[in-house]
């Protein structure tokens, strides 16, 4: 029993997610409204949290207009959802499981932890945090090695997301003895109960997806919002380079602003390209070209020499030569 003063008993995360949930309900339940009452959407505390959630989603990535109108309609839909509890209108809880299909290096990560911030403010979640994951997280090669992995995975994402990248993974009907079916299933039960108050995200290329969801009617069934991450144009790609120099306090001179328009033309032809990864794997390189070439010249540097991109570090890359493979 415990004691006042005394530190009170560990919770397991279920258990601290039920106390969480009861007490949520509890105040919600002690705020119900008059049917005559009014509110005021715009003005509560949650949605005032909300929208600078996804304002900074706005300010953060480039393109997406798709995936930003998803993500502010499910939001929308859980804010009207909040003002139904208000009244004391009964709904059942709505699903917060999801999909994210599209290319490497397209935002999902960063979407999904945006996501969780948004569903915390909303209190659908405990804690604004996301828990990656990919299949060697979760599956096991021997027989009693599965269940641990995959309950230690969920234990950690208690409360919050699991994000599962690659998830298609955890499916490979060619191997009898793999236990990727085993971890499906006890994310399945995790899924239906809610017991540990988390949100599953599967994330991975759409054809791939495609196949898993459409051997696993059953995980399909509870994954209620599919957001399709489409590939960057090279204007996007350009904006992309651009803010990712200047939150790092470097520019691109006259010569490399031409010289990186011909990179991208030269990369998007090449395969295993990994939009703004890329992006920024190659702002990256062409940084350490930058300050190879400022140590080796004579004399002192200013300012702007350690801020310039030139274009000498641009076509310093493997894409400009004739064999060039990435």
């Amino acid at each position: 029993m415990y004691r006042p003063g005394t530190d009170p008993p560990a919770r397991s995360p279920t258990e601290s997610t039920a106390a969480w949930e009861q007490d949520s309900a509890a105040g919600q339940a002690a705020q119900v409204l008059e049917p005559d009452a009014r509110v005021d959407l715009q003005a509560d505390e949650a949605t005032t949290r909300v929208r600078a959630v996804l304002d900074a989603l706005d300010a953060e990535l480039i393109g997406l207009a798709g995936v930003k109108l998803r993500i502010r309609e499910i939001a929308a839909m859980l804010m009207v959802d909040r003002a139904r509890a208000r009244f004391g209108l009964s709904a059942s809880r709505p699903s917060l499981h999801m999909s994210f299909t599209g290319s490497p290096g397209t935002g999902k990560t960063t979407v999904a932890l945006r996501m969780a911030e948004i569903l915390h403010a909303l209190s659908y979640l405990r804690v604004p945090k996301v828990h990656a994951v990919t299949r060697e997280d979760l599956v096991g090669q021997f027989i009693g090695h599965t269940a641990p992995k995959t309950k230690e995975a969920l234990a950690k994402a208690a409360g919050g997301v699991l994000f599962i990248d690659e998830a298609y993974y955890l499916y490979r009907p060619d191997n009898e003895r793999d236990y990727g079916q085993e971890a499906i299933e006890i994310l399945l039960q995790e899924m239906e109960s809610g017991r540990g108050g988390t949100a599953v995200i599967f994330a991975g290329y759409p054809d791939r997806m495609e196949t898993f969801f459409a051997s696993n009617p059953g995980l399909s069934s509870r994954v209620a919002h599919h957001l399709q991450f489409e590939d960057y144009t090279k204007e996007e790609l350009t904006a992309i380079a651009e803010k990712m120099l200047t939150s790092d306090s470097y520019r691109f001179s006259a010569g490399a602003e031409q010289a990186f328009a011909e990179y991208l033309d030269r990369r998007l032809a090449m395969p295993r390209f990994a939009n703004a990864r890329s992006v920024r794997n190659a702002l990256e390189r062409a940084r350490l070209r930058q300050a190879g070439r400022l140590l080796a010249q004579q004399g002192t540097v200013g300012r702007d020499d350690l801020m310039l991109i030139t274009e000498y570090d641009i076509r310093g890359s493997r894409v400009f030569s004739d064999d060039a493979s990435p």
